[in-house]
């Protein structure tokens, strides 16, 4: 099956380096926007304890993800860390016939797929950090509270300057040094996004 994905509506896609508080964006932004919808990821990659299936992801095993790509459910799906992710169809289209504007937490290998299949009114974002140190820093805290080892930690540390390297592809880049600024450029990018696509 497929879906035109036609819209006077948004599909805004969030990228970050991992650590550099994307998630984190994105919770706020949904918190406070009542036209944004989340597009909820498919993963193969087990939940942490913070994390709750059917709201944070829908946490399904590899063989079923490889079938939903063979059927072609996925708009876009990306392998990050040895796990799949990836965002249905159908339920993006859900989102907009429903009126809502599509918010994307994904990676650059994501974004890319979205940028090359012509999506109309993608509006694409991607969040920096302050420094390299300071993502060093957040992905300890991180570690200590999922379990991941210090090995885990060296390996995104280094696709860090991989990651980084995408962030010209984007339309903005936003430093999220303070969280309520950087929310807050966000917020004032939507909604100049919004006012131009209705005029």
């Amino acid at each position: 099956m497929t879906y035109s994905l036609n819209s006077n509506k948004l599909i805004i896609v969030i990228s970050s380096p991992s650590g550099a508080g994307k998630s984190s964006i994105c919770k706020q932004l949904l918190k406070d926007d009542p036209q944004l919808n989340i597009s909820i990821s498919d993963t193969t990659r087990l939940p942490r304890d913070n994390e709750t299936n059917g709201r944070d992801y829908n946490f399904i095993n590899k063989d079923e993800f490889e079938s939903k790509i063979k059927n072609k459910e996925y708009i876009e799906y990306a392998r990050v860390f040895g796990n799949y992710y990836g965002s249905l169809q159908k339920d993006v289209q859900k989102s907009l016939d429903n009126g809502f504007d599509v918010l994307f937490d994904i990676d650059w290998q994501g974004f890319l797929q979205l940028k090359a299949s012509n999506r109309p009114n993608l509006l694409t974002i991607f969040i920096i950090p302050p420094s390299k140190e300071i993502i060093y820093e957040r992905l300890k805290l991180r570690a200590e509270k999922s379990g991941d080892n210090e090995q885990a930690i060296q390996y995104r540390m280094k696709m860090y300057e991989t990651e980084m390297s995408h962030q010209n592809e984007y339309q903005y880049i936003v430093e999220n040094d303070k969280f309520d600024e950087c929310v807050t450029k966000i917020k004032k990018i939507i909604f100049e996004a919004r006012t131009k696509l209705n005029a």
